[in-house]
């Protein structure tokens, strides 16, 4: 983005605005770790005789440990817990809450969905939105937004009033600093492909050259050498599931199964067929889960089925893993012309 950012003391006086024609309560989201946007909050606050009740587990800590460390300057007697909160007038309370990014289980999201623990939405309330919007959150965020506005509240972010100012560098104070370091190598981090190729270009542009400018994603290998950073190759790595207790015990195919399973449903055939001579010894079971509220949506496929299982007998096969196989793919090419679906399939073939 061109231009360079407003200093963050400019926030304060927006702030500061929105406190005063609020007439009820206050509700701020904001990063749990962004102390110096609380501290504005807290000194407006002030100047409107309003208390103030820290909401969300990462923000009652951070903040905690900011005023610990001096970071944070709280007054004697401005914070309050959540049940002294909830006895206040409306006009006497902020709440600073989580969830400025529209994280599904953080405060603010739990009460666009009516379903926090001690804060209900109201008509009156107004809701500041104290950040931008990362890349990528937009769904979550907007969500929030309408979740709340459904509940009547006012929503005032960072598209109505600067009520946030960004931490990253706008293309103006990039360039200043390339012209101010005059660097040999130039490594852009942090962000999106097209923002590593705009801060390279920026880089160019102030005299670095353009095979000094190294575009490296996770994995890449880069090596400094008499002066000259230059790519030498690339290590396989990848991202670590974390499901439950367990840290990295499923991978790609694992979750590729639970996409399948999540968007078309579940198939289960079962068969039994003798072990000498591959023959159906009873009728083939289908049963479905997430796939049809019909329970007769599979009965046309069983006479496929049961034609298949008398091919693979007549032709002598008796492994049972090439029999599901057969019977897999019959079921799978009916599901797909009849419904255009892609459920995920499971035969199971039984020998007696």
């Amino acid at each position: 983005m061109p231009g360079f950012v407003i200093a963050e003391r400019e926030i304060g006086p927006v702030l500061d605005g929105v406190f005063h024609r609020a007439d009820a309560r206050i509700i701020v989201a904001c990063f749990a770790s962004h102390v110096h946007r609380v501290q504005q909050v807290l000194d407006s606050a002030v100047a409107h005789e309003r208390r103030v009740c820290l909401v969300g587990r990462s923000m009652e800590r951070n903040m905690g440990l900011a005023a610990e460390l001096g970071l944070l300057q709280v007054p004697d007697g401005l914070l309050v817990d959540i049940d002294e909160a909830m006895d206040l007038p409306d006009s006497e309370l902020v709440i600073v809450s989580t969830g400025s990014q529209g994280e599904p289980l953080s405060a603010l999201a739990r009460m666009a969905r009516g379903d926090h623990r001690s804060v209900r939405i109201r008509p009156e309330d107004t809701i500041i939105l104290a950040s931008s919007l990362i890349p990528g959150n937009e769904t979550a965020v907007f969500g929030v937004i309408n979740g709340l506005t459904r509940l009547g509240a006012t929503v005032v972010h960072q598209g109505t009033a600067k009520v946030h100012v960004s931490g990253h560098s706008p293309a103006g104070e990039l360039l200043f600093l390339y012209n101010a370091v005059r660097p040999s190598n130039v490594m852009p981090v942090h962000g999106e492909w097209r923002h590593l190729r705009s801060n390279g270009r920026l880089a160019v542009q102030t005299g670095v050259p353009e095979d000094a400018v190294v575009l490296a994603e996770d994995g890449v290998v880069v090596d400094l050498v008499d002066g000259r950073a230059s790519i030498t190759g690339r290590v396989e790595v990848g991202r670590v599931y974390v499901d439950g207790l367990e840290v990295g015990d499923i991978g790609e195919s694992t979750l590729a199964d639970r996409l399948v399973l999540g968007e078309g449903g579940f198939i289960s055939i079962t068969v039994v067929v003798d072990s000498n001579t591959g023959r159906a010894v009873s009728p083939p079971k289908l049963s479905g889960r997430g796939f049809s509220d019909d329970p007769k949506a599979l009965d046309a496929v069983l006479p496929l089925v049961e034609d298949e299982l008398s091919r693979s007998e007549s032709e002598g096969i008796t492994d049972t893993h090439r029999i599901a196989q057969s019977v897999r793919r019959v079921v799978g090419k009916w599901v797909g012309e009849t419904y255009r679906r892609r459920p995920m399939i499971v035969p199971t073939v039984l020998a007696v």
